[in-house]
């Protein structure tokens, strides 16, 4: 039966409680002790069920529990003091304002509006018409991604990609960074696992409830649903907007489940990826050119966009059609002013990661934009390709993207070190090494991950800023004030909390399932909380080998039950993605080796990973495990926060942990090695595997002392801690994202789009000069003083000639590029060093240079030319470059 009319129905709270309405509307309580403890307080099984969701709990709490809180003062004083710290949070002074304070005059202003905003819990009637609308002196940044991760009652992410979005959220609000997310709000979200008997993941897509949810539905100053418009090929697909308050920033969030749309545009945000690659193509067209339409209905101006992976690539095609169409200017002018404020960061070191769309589909979808931008169906696909002459090559949405930036980065310095060889083509004839995809290492959000009990630890001795000191701040040399017995106390109570809920979601598991009696009661005793436990939790993808410890059944046997003084324990938990059959298989086989062994009570699948069971595990577990086949695993965050909470790591050096220290806190299985046997690999690290765990990680965690401490143990807890939550944590990354990237970006953007565009447009058209002339340049001569045999520090002089034919040297930038010579004949880890220009003569430019070799060896020297230009980010945004032959 359809209703007549709908009622949004709010929790009624006594006018005292309203506090509460507040706190629970804006996410930071999920990173605040007192306020997550305020909402446990009012009702402890109300806040486990609810999914830990102060906003449902506030919905169907009993009237008579709220009567009974009005009238406790310990209760309002805590609510009380929880607000307070809300408002002090929102209103304080920050990095972001002491960094750019002579900047950014006008943005202070509008911050105290977003602040008050934030604050207040509910829009103002106008506010998505005028949201801190920013001025054309001013900042905003716009970071969009396909899923993020902030808290389990918002099930909106698959995995680490999503968590780690929320988490830059969270760091860029505690930064006071102007910045905004855009994303997709999906109405199943990921989905539930659950297993069958036969140990196979099965899904169940629940309904998310909005209205149940910390979100706010965005209005218009008349109080209907701001609503913005997407022409797909042949119709319109309208969208209303969502707003998850995050601290200060604002995330909001984009639905196209209302009507008129059709049954099939409605399902554009039903599933996070899910459909096939019609419904990608859609959801990644509703991301990127909705979200800047978002961005546009609710007045922002945005100064730097950041596409947290390609999936929002398409919005750098909608910001090009509106400045030729609104702005009056050329294509080459908006494509010049886009990619000088756009920043891509890749997560995906293999190319099978990346999405890729067929021509002919890319051009049904989009070919509108070509027609806007005057460009030939080939030359508007070759925006996507690496390969422009290859008529068969697929759109990728990580070329258009990195095409499409000013700055580009890898998660990991390994990773940069692979994405720079993955993408090297795009750069032509550019050394390996200095393809402009640099690396910016992910981070953790410190207060989202460390358990409560361990963060009250930290206040008392480290202070209050541990969570953002870096890696020089005097105060982790207080880390060994810590006493040794407090510290272990503490971690023993959170492997207890973790074994405990583990029990109780596997006997509710194992219920829902129709599980015998006899293998219920059996969950309830699985795990000892005595013994130590290996903790392996992540994305059920093959490369991350979750079962290589179980290559050899008899040697993990030994390990898990030899020695009762010296006994091992796995948890494991994670999800395979519903079309990943192989993933599923490694599922199963776990399950199937648990039975098949009879190990029910030594190793445990939790099922259904969320946040909430990784907050748990990567306290609660001794060690955390992670085994994938370098380089694929591209950062990975997971084992960042075991460390924070005083987990040694025991990983393969891949991603975050290849820039670790793997020996004071933790072990490295292997040295770095590459094999072209994955077999043999297999093998090979397995067996290392084994040995550490076996002969120095279970020697050291049981060696204990008189008092029953192992406290060689807890000084390699202590120096996990203080030497990786300095360094990965989100604080850092986002401090990093906004020197390297948010603010030249921006810099760039207000200099370019000056004085009605007259610096983009004068770039755009040196631009189009220079390509036009480029390939006349000749180097003439380079005479080079020293003989072949030279010694070290030696001064060699070298001297050129080159013709710029129509260009000058206010045009180029001439340099030599010295380095060691390898096998086979190249320069590797070149060094350039800029010539000196002396003038013309006969139609050529005369440049010299003095260098030196630092070490012995066989090394090697050449010349090149590149672009050069006050308004380019680098010589390399050009892509041109002559060598000396």
């Amino acid at each position: 039966m359809q209703p007549i009319r709908t009622f949004n129905v709010s929790p009624s709270l006594p006018e005292r409680l309203e506090p509460l309405r507040k706190l629970a509307y804006n996410i930071h309580w999920d990173w605040n002790v007192e306020t997550k403890d305020l909402f446990r307080r009012l009702d402890p099984n109300l806040w486990e069920s609810s999914r830990h969701n102060p906003v449902l709990m506030l919905g169907t709490i009993s009237q008579v529990r709220l009567t009974e809180v009005v009238e406790d003062e310990g209760f309002l004083a805590q609510m009380d003091r929880a607000a307070r710290q809300l408002e002090d949070y929102l209103q304080e002074r920050t990095w972001y304002q002491k960094q750019r304070s002579a900047i950014n005059t006008q943005h202070s202003v509008d911050q105290t509006r977003l602040e008050k905003f934030a604050l207040s819990g509910n829009p103002p009637g106008n506010f998505s018409q005028n949201p801190a609308t920013k001025s054309q002196n001013s900042e905003c940044y716009a970071y969009f991604s396909a899923e993020f991760g902030l808290v389990d009652c918002l099930p909106i992410y698959s995995g680490g990609l999503g968590v780690l979005a929320g988490d830059h959220l969270k760091s860029a609000s505690d930064l006071g960074l102007p910045l905004v997310g855009i994303g997709l709000l999906y109405q199943q979200g990921y989905f539930a696992q659950y297993l069958n008997a036969d140990g196979w993941q099965q899904e169940r897509y629940p309904i998310n409830d909005f209205y149940n949810m910390p979100l706010h539905l965005e209005r218009n100053p008349d109080g209907s649903e701001l609503r913005i418009t997407v022409n797909y090929p042949g119709r319109s697909v309208y969208a209303r907007v969502w707003r998850v308050q995050v601290g200060t920033v604002p995330l909001y969030l984009l639905d196209t489940n209302i009507e008129p749309n059709n049954e099939y545009d409605q399902d554009i945000t039903d599933q996070l990826y899910g459909g096939d690659i019609d419904m990608r193509i859609h959801q990644e067209i509703m991301l990127g050119i909705g979200g800047v339409q978002l961005l546009k209905a609710l007045g922002y101006k945005v100064t730097a966009y950041h596409m947290n992976e390609g999936h929002a690539a398409f919005s750098a095609l909608e910001r090009i059609r509106s400045l030729i169409q609104e702005e009056g200017l050329s294509y080459t002018e908006a494509k010049q002013v886009v990619a000088s404020s756009n920043i891509f960061t890749t997560h995906t070191p293999v190319p099978a990661g990346i999405d890729l769309f067929v021509p002919d589909k890319v051009l049904y979808y989009l070919g509108y934009y070509a027609d806007v931008f005057g460009l030939s169906k080939e030359q508007f696909l070759a925006l996507g390709r690496e390969n422009v002459d290859e008529p068969s090559e697929p759109f990728s949405m990580a070329v258009l993207a990195l095409k499409m930036a000013t700055f580009s980065n890898g998660v990991a310095q390994l990773h940069g070190v692979v994405s720079r060889q993955m993408f090297k083509g795009l750069w032509h004839d550019v050394p390996v090494d200095e393809v402009p995809i640099a690396a910016i290492t992910n981070g953790v959000h410190a207060r989202s991950c460390v358990a409560k009990s361990t963060q009250e630890l930290y206040e008392r001795y480290l202070g209050p800023n541990w969570s953002s000191a870096s890696t020089d701040n005097p105060l982790w040399e207080r880390m060994d004030a810590i006493p040794d017995e407090e510290l272990w106390r503490n971690h023993e109570r959170c492997r207890l909390d973790m074994i405990l809920y583990a029990r109780e979601h596997l006997v509710k598991h194992l219920h829902d399932r129709g599980a015998s009696f006899s293998e219920i009661a059996s969950a309830q005793e699985v795990l000892d909380p005595t013994v130590l436990t290996v903790g392996f939790a992540r994305r059920f993808a093959t490369y991350k080998r979750a079962t290589l410890w179980m290559r050899d059944i008899e040697r993990i046997r030994h390990i898990l039950l030899s020695n009762k003084h010296r006994k091992v324990q796995f948890v494991i938990a994670g999800k395979a993605h519903p079309k990943d059959i192989p993933g599923k298989e490694l599922i199963r086989e776990i399950n199937h080796f648990i039975k098949e062994q009879g190990l029910q009570k030594q190793i445990v699948f939790i099922p259904n990973y969320d946040i909430h069971i990784a907050r748990l595990m990567v306290a609660g577990c001794d060690i955390w495990l992670n085994t994938p086949r370098r380089p694929r695993e591209a950062s990975g965050t997971s084992g960042m926060k075991a460390a924070m909470n005083g987990l040694p790591n025991l990983s393969v050096l891949d991603g975050w942990w290849d820039e670790a220290d793997y020996v004071r806190t933790g072990w490295a299985i292997g040295h770095g090695e590459m094999y072209d046997d994955p077999n043999y690999q297999d093998e090979i690290e397995a067996n290392a595997l084994y040995d550490i765990l076996e002969k120095e990680v279970a020697t050291l965690f049981y060696d204990r002392d008189v008092d029953g401490l192992p406290r060689r143990w807890i000084a390699k807890m202590k120096d996990a801690i203080r030497m990786n939550c300095p360094f990965f944590n989100t604080a850092r990354m986002v401090r990093e994202y906004a020197e390297r990237a948010y603010f030249p970006a921006s810099d760039r953007y207000h200099t370019l789009t000056g004085n009605q565009y007259s610096p983009a447009k004068e770039l755009a058209t040196w631009k189009e000069n220079l390509t036009s002339h480029w390939y006349n340049i000749k180097i003439k001569d380079v005479d080079v003083s020293a003989k072949t045999d030279i010694e070290v520090n030696q001064t060699v002089s070298v001297k050129a000639k080159v013709d710029l034919a129509t260009l000058t040297n206010d045009d180029v930038q001439v340099e030599l590029y010295q380095g060691t010579i390898d096998a086979s004949g190249e320069i590797v880890n070149g060094v350039s060093v800029v010539m000196n220009y002396h003038g013309d003569e006969q139609g050529l430019s005369s440049y010299t240079a003095d260098i030196i070799y630092a070490s012995s060896g066989l090394q090697g020297l050449s010349l090149r030319v590149l672009p050069k230009h006050k308004h380019l980010s680098s010589s390399y945004e050009p892509r041109l470059i002559v060598w000396a032959q």
